[in-house]
């Protein structure tokens, strides 16, 4: 009798422990379910925010580039551009010319320092002005020997005609000193008015810009170019 109760109470706790482990396995395959729904939609809700942020605010952003707009506002020019640009080549090219003979016709160690600081500061600007030109499809002048010859004297912005620059090669020591610091003051004076002509009528800011280099340069040259010749 004792053996059948022990028996009975045996299979009695074996479904009741089998009972929980069922239950167990339920509870744990509900939660896994709900675990897998939350993961699922947070993706979903992702990718919706990420396409928002790429078709709205953000190319929106790419295609109002504040430097695109500054880019193309800087790229606007006018006639007086073209016509500064166009001028001002061939002037430079003919103080390059005339600051060439100076390394061994000068007397002074300080025209030649002057005659090598006008080539290092105007032979760069030429090849900008060029660069503006071909972009802007306009005529970039030709070169020449004498950087251009306008044979009009000292009426053309301070160009210098062929027989002026074939005087200055004929000279040497003081003599070409004088003669060169002369030419160059006027040339200078010649490139400062078509400067201000630019500042004044130009739409292209860089060469607005330029404009003003050449100004503050060019002046602070004639200054020390009239000191050499003892005019203060």
């Amino acid at each position: 009798m004792t053996s059948r109760r022990s028996t009975i109470r045996r299979s009695t706790i074996r479904r009741s422990a089998i009972r929980r482990s069922a239950i167990r396995r339920s509870a744990i395959r509900r939660a896994t379910a709900v675990v897998a729904a939350g993961a699922a939609a947070l993706v979903l809700t992702a990718c919706g925010s990420d396409d928002t942020s790429t078709s709205g605010h953000d190319m929106g952003s790419m295609n109002s580039s504040p430097s695109a707009t500054a880019s193309a506002g800087q790229g606007s020019h006018n006639a007086q551009d073209v016509a500064f640009a166009q001028g001002m080549i061939p002037h430079h090219r003919q103080a390059l010319a005339m600051a060439g003979l100076a390394a061994d016709r000068a007397g002074s160690p300080d025209v030649r320092r002057l005659a090598s600081v006008i080539s290092k500061a105007q032979e760069p600007e030429i090849t900008t002005m060029s660069g503006w030109l071909t972009s802007w499809g306009e005529k970039v002048p030709a070169d020449s020997a004498q950087g251009g010859d306008h044979s009009g004297g000292h009426d053309m912005n301070g160009m210098m005609s062929s027989q002026d620059m074939a005087d200055l090669e004929a000279l040497s020591g003081a003599a070409f000193d004088t003669a060169f610091l002369d030419m160059m003051i006027a040339h200078h004076q010649g490139a400062v008015a078509m400067a201000r002509t630019e500042q004044a009528k130009g739409a292209y800011a860089p060469a607005k810009d330029l404009a003003t280099s050449v100004i503050a340069s060019q002046s602070a040259e004639i200054t020390e170019m009239n000191e050499m010749l003892g005019r203060n």
